[in-house]
């Protein structure tokens, strides 16, 4: 009875949390104020606008402050004022950029192998993670399971992050039907959490036996906040993957795009610039190569067959 309540508990909470970023209201976020604690809102001011889209990969809340010091960076050196724009799944801020109701938008890889091929949006840049623009999905369990491989999870309960998710369920997808199982029954359970975090806790608190997440956010809560991993053992690293990319819509204008370019491209060589990219773990920034993710157009395929 406990775990069915703490279960509706953090139903009830992921459903509060979501309901706020599906607000068809923009929040517009003045990133040229100091005080972060203090943020402007203001939906009249005459001053160019950015607009921004951000796929869930975290929870909301920790979202914006993931990317809060980016922004304020990229605001202050375009002298715009950041329009932020948060969907529940990455299907929707896939078709904020479709509509061409956004700018620049951080999406997952395969969300955005999806885009391209729709031609939707445009590659601006890739960030470089110890030394690579690459990444990985990690399956984790929790650490008192005596689960040590992915085949062990047949017929257990696990947790996907989105559809349009690589490391939060293509890759998983992949290795079932690598194993010759049905891609729909090889789980006994399975559920979205729409956020890699959430697929993190949903395996701490043992509310599911097993998760696919993006190797990055893992790692990132590893260093910043280890008492959210503590609990969890990575039984499986996938393959090296095309990391999320910086997009752009196909409606932005050439000159905004080429200024954003240069500020990712030399974001690193600014000492403020270079802080804020250590607190996200990330090198630097990179011109994209689109080949990069052939491997997740790869998976898309095969298992479809």
């Amino acid at each position: 009875m406990k775990l069915i309540v703490y279960f509706a508990s953090i139903l009830l909470f992921f459903g509060c949390n979501n309901s706020k970023q599906n607000s068809e209201e923009p929040i517009i976020i003045d990133f040229s104020k100091q005080n972060f604690g203090q943020e402007q809102f203001s939906k009249t001011d005459s001053i160019q606008k950015l607009k921004v889209a951000v796929s869930a990969i975290i929870t909301p809340q920790e979202t914006y402050i993931y990317y809060r010091d980016l922004f304020d960076y990229i605001s202050k050196e375009l002298n715009y004022k950041v329009e932020f724009k948060q969907r529940k799944t990455y299907e929707e801020a896939n078709n904020l950029l479709a509509n061409n109701e956004v700018d620049l938008a951080f999406i997952c890889s395969l969300a955005y192998v999806i885009a391209k091929e729709k031609n939707t949006v445009e590659l601006l840049a890739m960030p470089l993670f110890n030394g690579k623009p690459f990444y990985q999905a990690y399956i984790i369990v929790h650490k008192s399971s005596n689960i040590e491989n992915f085949q062990q999870l047949k017929a257990k309960s696990f947790a996907y992050t989105d559809p349009l998710s690589n490391t939060g369920k293509l890759y998983a997808l992949k290795r079932i039907k690598e194993l010759g199982f049905d891609l729909d029954t090889y789980f006994n359970k399975t559920m979205y959490s729409n956020a890699h975090d959430a697929s993190i806790q949903l395996v701490a608190k043992k509310i599911v036996d097993g998760a696919t997440v993006d190797g990055l956010i893992f790692e990132y809560l590893a260093k910043h906040h280890p008492e959210k991993v503590k609990n969890i053992k990575v039984i499986e690293k996938s393959e090296e993957y095309g990391i999320p990319p910086v997009v752009v819509s196909k409606s932005i204008d050439a000159v905004t795009k080429q200024k954003l370019k240069n500020i990712f491209l030399n974001i690193h060589n600014d000492s403020t610039g270079k802080q804020i990219l250590s607190k996200l773990m990330i090198d630097k920034f990179i011109e994209g190569n689109d080949e990069n993710y052939n491997s997740i157009r790869k998976n898309l395929v095969d298992i479809k067959k």
